[in-house]
């Protein structure tokens, strides 16, 4: 069972979160399982994961990282903020240095739009559904789980022959 959803539309309408997201159960470590390509992930081949810590500002740290060709692991360094309420499931998220902030075109958003009830595994998009992210807490899925998942996004209107599987070793 996944987290109570937003009634949706059409799968070609207006995406919808989940109804709440604890910021602080959400925080920790979280591992790519499947992304639609991007252009700011073009070196990652495998191992990548991203960990969320919530800071005393309210704001949450997030250090991506994910290993090149050559093996070494890069990362990237980057801050979101919840957007609406204590308990929104849309945050924005930005890599661009600190004194860009202010800038709104270097916040991304960052939707939860999936997320089962153990907070074991979640999808991650943004509203025109070009970006997706499925992420869990462990490097391997089950795989009745990850249908579900699967079989819920498509509903939601994504094109599943676009996800990427992400190496894990």
């Amino acid at each position: 069972m996944n987290a109570a959803t937003e009634s949706e539309p059409s799968a070609a309408g207006t995406l919808n979160t989940i109804a709440a997201l604890d910021v602080p159960r959400y925080m920790g470590t979280w591992y790519e399982i499947a992304k639609y390509p991007n252009r700011f992930q073009k070196k990652c081949v495998g191992a990548t994961k991203a960990e969320y810590s919530l800071k005393s500002n309210g704001m949450v740290q997030v250090i991506n990282r994910c290993r090149v060709e050559s093996g070494e692991t890069i990362e990237a360094i980057g801050a979101a903020r919840q957007i609406g309420a204590a308990n929104s499931p849309r945050l924005e998220v930005r890599f661009a240095p600190q004194w860009l902030a202010f800038l709104p075109w270097v916040w991304g958003d960052y939707w939860v739009i999936d997320l089962d009830e153990q907070y074991q595994l979640a999808a991650v998009s943004e509203p025109k559904r070009e970006y997706l992210w499925i992420l869990a807490r462990t490097p391997v899925v089950p795989s009745d789980a990850y249908k579900n998942l699967l079989t819920r996004l498509e509903q939601k209107g994504f094109d599943l022959r676009k996800l990427e599987v992400t190496r894990q070793d």
